[in-house]
């Protein structure tokens, strides 16, 4: 898409840096849109890194190829490339030719020996990919990292996985997960995969999103939200042309919908959970985009299984009362 009119100028991006790094900062993603772009990348990039911080980017892979020597030089933690299916059907989402560009840029980035992420994000497009997907990425040094497709942005509501879709994207998830655990291929569900499944292996250590608690997302133009997958106006904390990124970090009134967080905070799908006070209700930006509120999730492994079993001990009763003559 086209370039804000009004995103931060370099000497903007400097002062903003100098303030994460105040502020403890560990870990800058530079993504986008596509960060290759903006000419002045290089710049950033260094300004990071020299004052201490781990620097990382997500990239569509088209500009590796003339960029890949400062790429070694920077050293970044990792680069995340996103991949969304086998040549036609990424084409189909991203544009023609973009496929060729990442297998390009994973051969690049695994010759300079930098971490690699693959990212794919799964609609009802791709959903049915993923073993090709593997394929494809099987045989190099990378991570693999899933997430869902969100209906925001240019993202078509009715790609967006069904319960049963997503459920079986984990269950793919962990059948890998075991294949290659003492291999060089990770594979791992993003935030919105879980969340206390009585049958798959899943973060225990789920403690809710981390949105404004750990993690922030700055925008092109300054503006400071929880995360960059909300989406949405609504959820802009300040900006730093207005305020200073420590004044609007350290506001006991922003990120209130984590920060303030309690069990009356919980929607519908949650509210009697076991383990609600401790998840918080999943990733807030699936539940917001899915929901329309925070704090309520249904792509849920726990709830996912419990309606499930629900159902199946249903229709062994309606069948046993079949049996028995019982119209029902």
């Amino acid at each position: 898409g086209e370039a804000r009119s009004d995103e931060l100028s370099l000497e903007e991006c400097y002062k903003l840096c100098r303030e994460l790094a105040d502020e403890g900062c560990d870990l800058v993603t530079l993504m986008g849109g596509e960060p290759f772009v903006r000419p002045d990348w290089n710049q950033i990039s260094w300004c990071i890194k020299d004052l201490g911080m781990d620097l990382g980017y997500v990239t569509n892979g088209l500009l590796v190829p003339k960029i890949i020597e400062d790429l070694i030089l920077l050293e970044p933690l990792v680069v995340g490339i996103s991949l969304d299916g086998v040549k036609e059907t990424h084409d189909s989402i991203r544009i023609e030719g973009s496929y060729d560009s990442v297998i390009k840029a994973l051969d690049l980035l695994e010759e300079a020996s930098i971490q690699i992420t693959v990212i794919t994000t799964l609609s009802k497009t791709n959903f049915k990919e993923l073993h090709s997907i593997k394929e494809i990425i099987q045989d190099r040094k990378v991570n693999w990292q899933l997430q869902i497709g969100l209906p925001f942005g240019n993202f078509d509501p009715e790609l967006t996985l069904s319960l049963e879709e997503f459920y079986a994207s984990a269950m793919f998830i962990t059948a890998e997960g075991f294949k290659n655990k003492f291999d060089h291929m990770p594979i791992v569900g993003a935030h919105c995969y879980g969340y206390y499944s009585h049958l798959l292996p899943n973060n225990k250590n789920w403690k809710g999103c981390t949105a404004g608690i750990n993690t922030i997302g700055i925008t092109s133009d300054g503006s400071i939200v929880g995360c960059l997958s909300m989406g949405n106006d609504k959820f802009i904390e300040g900006n730093i042309r207005d305020r200073n990124f420590s004044d609007i970090w350290n506001d006991p009134n922003s990120f209130a919908y984590n920060r303030q967080f309690t069990r009356a905070n919980l929607g519908e799908n949650c509210v009697n959970c076991l383990f609600g006070e401790t998840c918080k209700g999943g990733c807030n930006s699936t539940s917001y985009h899915l929901n329309q509120t925070f704090h309520n999730t249904a792509y849920c492994f726990k709830q996912i299984e419990e309606n499930l079993f629900e159902a199946k001990q249903y229709r062994k009763e309606i069948k046993w009362l079949k049996q028995k003559g019982v119209k029902t």
